[in-house]
């Protein structure tokens, strides 16, 4: 099975993985709209360092629930 279609299984089957790819999603769009304001507070700095690191966790999360997939670990 290739990447993208452990995905698309994925994202219908498992409901963690849906979980951290809408958050991931969320954060970037949010990392997106603060990429806007120029020059940033420094709170909104402080936001777009926390949703970087957020957005990270979600990746990695996602990646350890496709890799258990790939060699049939339940996650």
């Amino acid at each position: 099975m290739d990447r993208e279609a452990l995905i698309e299984r994925l994202q219908a089957e498992n409901e963690e993985f849906r979980r951290l790819r809408t958050e991931h999603h969320q954060y970037d769009e949010e990392l997106e709209a603060l990429k806007q304001h120029s020059p940033l507070s420094a709170q909104q700095q402080w936001r777009m360092n926390e949703l970087k690191k957020l957005k990270l966790m979600a990746k990695d999360g996602m990646e350890t629930i496709i890799r258990h997939a790939r060699h049939g670990v339940t996650a």
